[in-house]
Formats: C-alpha cells, structure tokens, sequence
C-alpha cells in the first residue's frame, strides 16, 4: 500500500523535489510528513501549490459515495458561490457555519438560519460550530450519531478551516491520531484522508475547493493573515456623504453616489479601511455601479459583507466584478 503524507494526505515519492509529496532521500526512511508540510509545521515556511484535484472530481467522488456530507461555510463568506456549490451536493448533508466564536453576539442564530431557509432555500440541518473554542463539537458528535452516520466527508472552500475542525474533534476526543497540517496557505489538504473517531464514525477530511477568481492572489499570505479573522468580529459603520468612499486596504473603493447614507462593514478587523473623498486612483481596477434596496448587503466573495440599511447607489471599485453580490439581509 503506497504510503501518504500524514499532514496533507498526499502520496509520498522521493525522486522528485518540485512535485508534491516530496520526501528527501536523506530522511529517515520512516518519514511520515512531506517536506511541504515538514517546512509548514516547523518553520512556518508556507508554499502555495495547485490542487491536483479539482473541484468537479471531489464533487463526484462524494456524490457517488454512499456517506453523508457535512459542508463547511465561514459565517463571512455565506453567498450566492458557495450556496450554489453546497447544492451541487446530492447526498445528505449537513450545512455547518465555521468560525462562530467571531460572529457578534447580537446575531441571533435562529434568524441566521431563517434567513438561510428564505433566501437561499437550505432547508438541511444547519450547525454553528468553532474549530477554535470547541465550540458545539459535542453537538456535532452527537448529532451524527444520532443519524447512524458511520462516515462524513467533510467539505468547503480552502482555509474554511476544515482541517482545524478535524483537529479539534480527535482533541476533543482524546484519540491517539496525529494532527492534520493546517496553514492560512490555501489548498493546505491535498488528498481525502480517513479519520476513525470511533468504532462507529469515520471523518474523511478532503482538499479544498479554490476560488476561480479572487480578491487577492495566492501568494499574498499578508493579505490573507488579514482576511482570516482570529478574534471577535467587531462591525464598523461609517456614515458616507455624497462623493465620498471607502477604501479597503487599497483593493476596493466603495463610493457613495447620492446622499449621506450609512455602510457598517463585516470584515476581519485586520483589514485597513480608510475614509477618502473625492477621487482615489486604484491600479487595474473595473468599476460598476449598484443601485442597493434598503437593507441590504454588498458581499465581496472571499471577504466579508457591508449592510446598507438604507436603498443607496453606489459606485464599486474592484479587479473582478463578478466578487460582487447584492443580497437581502438577515437582519
């Protein structure tokens, strides 16, 4: 049986250094991390490589399973891209939002899911959990085994913090399993690796799905720390007047086009926003303005959200317009 790395469940080879898996010779012969994950957990030293299998083939690998499916979504990155992805899913599955130890506590979460049932027609089991602070891992558990689900492909777009959750569940757990490489460098998971939580559950942690488009390229790992929120989600409302804008880490302008109006912003708070006004030249970047229907919100894939509460137009400032979406909001 050829053996695979167990950091990032790809398969191990020694005669190629500038191929995935890589081992060198030198190693010892028992070696069980690839150099890549080898460098990423002892010296942070991050490499963004390609996944070798793309996002229709994980597609049908698990639709032509017979195991249940438990999607992962960051709380930020709920949109149009990521609903239609999740219903490309034919088997059962169970749709968890990531991350909620960030999500303000004057969220309600019963509104959330209403909301996800209303406007995006999820009508599945939906779970709020945190990788970070163990939060409803227990619920998790014991809501599998109360469906008899004996294995679960776990599923989401990359640094969605599959692998961390995965972690999380084997500590939460106190098995005897190593830790799975996780990374803020997307497409961390290379291959489907089989984790026996018990006699009972076996967890299939599988290689992310990549963003055609982006906000930002792979190789910015700054921007990206900056983009994936550590700490508790704090939104910041400005009141723009006509003419003024936004600036969000000199990747978008978002200007206000007619009069004073209110924008609170659902980003990392890591993320540099700047109040300018008048014009702002941003480098090779398209422009489009949106007419917003009061409470609503402006969704930049890959970032976050910006509530309108009152009907607005805007003018958007970005490299790819299509990482825009104008949504009805939850709240």
């Amino acid at each position: 049986m050829t053996k695979k790395c167990i950091g990032c469940g790809y398969e191990l080879q020694t005669t190629d250094a500038s191929k995935l898996g890589y081992v060198p010779k030198t190693a010892n012969k028992k070696a069980d991390l690839c150099e890549r994950c080898f460098k990423i957990i002892h010296y942070n030293d991050a490499k963004v490589v390609t996944l070798p299998t793309d996002e229709k083939n994980i597609i049908d690998i698990v639709n032509q399973s017979k195991s249940h499916v438990l999607f992962l979504i960051d709380f930020l990155n709920i949109n149009l891209k990521t609903i239609k992805l999740y219903q490309k899913i034919k088997r059962p599955k169970t749709l968890l939002i990531s991350k909620s130890d960030i999500i303000p506590y004057s969220f309600n979460r019963n509104k959330i899911i209403a909301w996800l049932n209303d406007y995006y027609k999820i009508d599945d089991e939906i779970i709020f959990i945190s990788a970070l602070k163990n939060r409803n891992i227990n619920t998790l558990l014991n809501y599998l085994e109360a469906k008899k689900i004996s294995k679960a492909y776990l599923l989401g777009f990359t640094n969605v913090g599959k692998s961390s959750l995965v972690n999380s569940i084997v500590q939460f757990k106190e098995l005897n399993h190593h830790a799975i490489t996780t990374s803020l460098v997307p497409n961390t998971t290379l291959d489907f690796m089989n984790i026996k939580i018990n006699e009972h559950l076996t967890i299939v942690d599988s290689p992310g799905f990549a963003l055609k488009n982006n906000i930002y390229d792979n190789n910015d790992l700054n921007f990206i720390k900056k983009v994936n929120p550590k700490k508790f989600l704090k939104p910041i409302t400005y009141q723009l007047k006509e003419g003024a804008s936004i600036l969000i880490d000199d990747k978008i302008r978002i200007e206000n086009l007619e009069k004073k109006n209110n924008f609170t912003f659902y980003l990392s708070n890591q993320i540099p926003l700047t109040r300018v006004f008048g014009s702002k030249k941003l480098e090779n970047l398209k422009a489009q303005e949106f007419d917003i229907p009061s409470n609503n919100d402006i969704v930049i894939l890959g970032l976050g959200f910006i509530n309108c509460k009152n009907a607005c137009k805007v003018k958007i400032y970005i490299n790819d317009l299509d990482l825009i979406e104008v949504r009805k909001s939850f709240f």
